[in-house]
């Protein structure tokens, strides 16, 4: 029985005897006696009563019967004029949720994230400075994957990446309140660059400064989405802070007519390396793109990017192209090439879009063009692709957003 329930018996109580007393003293006899009489008994049984109830005033957050709630701030427990002394949390099948007692025994939290669409329980038990016991109990359900959703980010939290590795997030709900959503999200730089965030569509957002990141600093992500309607009945979940170091200043210039690639760092050219770009029927997109993944050695198939022959197979399908870099998320490529003849690269242009260097199969040897470019190279990275003949590369086709200057990229901002 809660405290709140136990004073109200106890008023009823009080009430329904004082009435008894009342009447028996109307109907006869010494009126002073009776009445001194009654008042002496009540007093004793009211201070009786609450000698035995505890002081100590529990609070459980979220309400008991709540659904939807967070499950980053939800399931705390506080108590005032006492401390607490047990405090249970369980799945509605029984499983415990660990969490800590903070050091004075005023409040309670777990010390876990809870799972989404999951009923808890919660019982605690508190006591005041007379040692009196109270005890208090609430369930709640929290917020559904269906009412929920989430932000999948990139770069990963402590990593090291390129000048031109933007924060980019993909939503696995549609974004209605694009405003809102993007209110709870901070991205800042030690450079003081100011960065801008700028949706593609209504699940992706990606933020970057004007120009490319400055070499050493570090960036800071920070999703304040728990609670934050995205669309109608759907709410954010996350309350979560990244950070990640831009490494040093590199970017790669390709250009198809001399057939050549400029590798700078801080503006100096480092190396210079043959390659042999998209042939003239498949013109490798001109732009700047952004290395977002790498494989030391991948598969790659004509038929998935729609490169098919007449039998609706693959032009090509080689399982172990080497030191590969992905540039576009339609499949462009820099990439070793064991298959081709040494004599193209620096020469002539003989690729289906990508850009290839000369390489060994088996991706070891580290003799050659494709292994340094590999080993020399971080995600993040940018590499410069000029005098293709065919369009700029779009900028939601990779982490490719530079390709908009940034009056377009500005307008693009919710808020």
């Amino acid at each position: 029985m809660t405290n709140s329930k136990r004073r109200k018996g106890l008023a009823v109580a009080s009430a329904l005897l004082g009435g008894v007393l009342v009447l028996s003293a109307c109907s006869g006899g010494d009126d002073n006696a009776s009445g001194d009489g009654g008042d002496s008994s009540q007093a004793k049984v009211d201070e009786a009563a609450a000698k035995k109830t505890s002081e100590a005033q529990i609070k459980i957050t979220p309400e008991d019967g709540t659904d939807n709630a967070s499950i980053n701030n939800s399931a705390a427990v506080t108590v005032s004029k006492g401390t607490l002394t047990e405090v249970t949390m369980t799945t509605a099948e029984g499983a415990a949720v660990e969490g800590e007692i903070s050091a004075d025994k005023t409040s309670w939290k777990p010390t876990g994230q809870l799972e989404r669409s999951t009923t808890y329980k919660i019982a605690v038990s508190a006591k005041d400075a007379k040692g009196l016991a109270a005890h208090e109990n609430a369930s709640f359900t929290t917020v559904s994957p269906a009412n929920s959703f989430l932000g999948y980010f990139t770069p990963e939290d402590g990593s090291t990446v390129g000048v031109g590795m933007p924060v980019s997030i993909n939503f696995d709900k549609a974004i209605s309140n694009k405003a809102d959503v993007q209110k709870g999200i901070t991205v800042s730089s030690t450079s003081g660059q100011e960065v801008v965030c700028h949706w593609f569509n209504d699940t992706r957002m990606d933020c970057r400064p004007d120009d490319y990141w400055q070499g050493g600093s570090t960036v800071t992500l920070k999703m304040a989405l728990d609670g934050v309607e995205g669309a109608d009945g759907v709410y954010g979940v996350q309350q979560k802070t990244v950070t990640f170091k831009i490494g040093r200043n590199q970017v790669s210039y390709v250009d198809a007519q001399t057939k050549q690639m400029k590798v700078t760092q801080n503006g100096k050219t480092i190396k210079t390396i043959p390659i042999s770009a998209g042939s003239p029927e498949n013109k490798t997109y001109e732009g700047q793109m952004v290395i977002s993944e790498k494989f030391v050695e991948t598969r790659m198939n004509g038929a998935t990017v729609g490169f098919t022959d007449d039998d609706g197979k693959g032009e090509y399908d080689i399982k172990d192209v080497p030191h590969a870099m992905r540039l576009s998320t339609s499949g462009t490529f820099v990439h070793g090439n064991y298959w081709g003849a040494k004599s193209i690269f620096g020469n002539v242009n003989t690729s289906h879009g990508c850009v290839g260097l000369s390489d060994t199969k088996g991706a070891k040897d580290k003799g050659t063009a494709g292994y340094w470019f590999y080993t020399n190279s971080i995600v993040g990275d940018v590499v410069v692709v000029q005098n293709t003949g065919d369009k700029t590369i779009a900028p939601d086709n990779g982490l490719n957003g530079w390709n908009m200057d940034w009056a377009q990229w500005k307008a693009g901002s919710a808020v």
